[in-house]
């Protein structure tokens, strides 16, 4: 047991159980990976909204990710939600100190009944600190809006401008996932500079389901741990979501 994989979840709890840790540690195991946590917020939810947040002292947060890395053979990292500024940076100064270890990054700025879930002031500091740290950067587009400081793209044209805004803040690779588009097919594009957009494309289910962003995420982080590729690791991961909303309707 001690030998097999971990994935560090960095993340809020999520009291409905449809989002954030209890999604994650979920996602890793359906890979036959172990998960090791570090919880950043408490949060009081239903599927419908947040009532209350309880942000965890930056320090304790620093505290559970050192204790989890020194106890098991952690893979890769896997981030949610963080909150706030002082979060972010104690998160930034345990991962330079550990890498390199792949790590995902879901950039939670808000919940699903449009709460927000991150500091407005800490916009730039999730980029300036935590961006360089990173394997990979996650954001749907409403994200990738927020993030770049520029209205919702209504096209490739436009995500491409925006992802090039976060290339500038030193992101080394962006997943800009597709489910807040419309159309018949969810596709994602994963961009690296320099090089085309790698498209993933799946047809688009008329399901409703909270924290397919934790689960895509999550399971890419589980699939680096195995030392799969990152286009290898985000296809798989796809598939997973796909095939879990596929369920959820059958």
């Amino acid at each position: 047991m001690a030998m097999t994989p971990h994935v560090l979840i960095v993340a809020g709890s999520d009291s409905s159980g449809g989002a954030g840790i209890v999604r994650d540690v979920e996602t890793v195991s359906a890979f036959g990976l172990r998960s090791c946590v570090a919880v950043t917020a408490v949060t009081v939810q239903s599927h419908q909204a947040v009532a209350r947040i309880e942000q965890m002292p930056p320090d304790l947060v620093a505290a559970q990710m050192r204790a989890a890395l020194a106890a098991n053979p952690v893979k890769a990292v896997k981030i949610g939600m963080l909150g706030s500024a002082p979060t972010i940076e104690a998160v930034s100064s345990v991962l330079a100190s550990s890498l390199p270890i792949p790590v995902v990054l879901d950039p939670v700025l808000a919940s699903t009944s449009g709460r927000p879930l991150l500091d407005a002031n800490a916009m730039t500091s999730l980029k300036r600190k935590l961006f360089p740290l990173c394997t990979l950067v996650t954001p749907n587009l409403p994200e990738l809006a927020l993030l770049s400081g520029l209205p919702l793209a209504i096209g490739e044209r436009d995500i491409l401008r925006q992802a090039g805004r976060l290339f500038d803040a030193a992101a080394p690779a962006i997943l800009v996932k597709g489910g807040h588009a419309s159309g018949e097919s969810s596709t994602d594009l994963l961009l690296l500079p320099g090089r085309d957009p790698i498209r993933f494309d799946a047809s688009r289910i008329p399901v409703a389901m909270r924290g397919t962003g934790c689960m895509l995420a999550s399971a890419i982080a589980a699939h680096l741990a195995q030392n799969e590729t990152l286009e290898n690791s985000v296809g798989k991961a796809k598939r997973h979501v796909f095939a879990k909303l596929l369920a959820s309707i059958s």
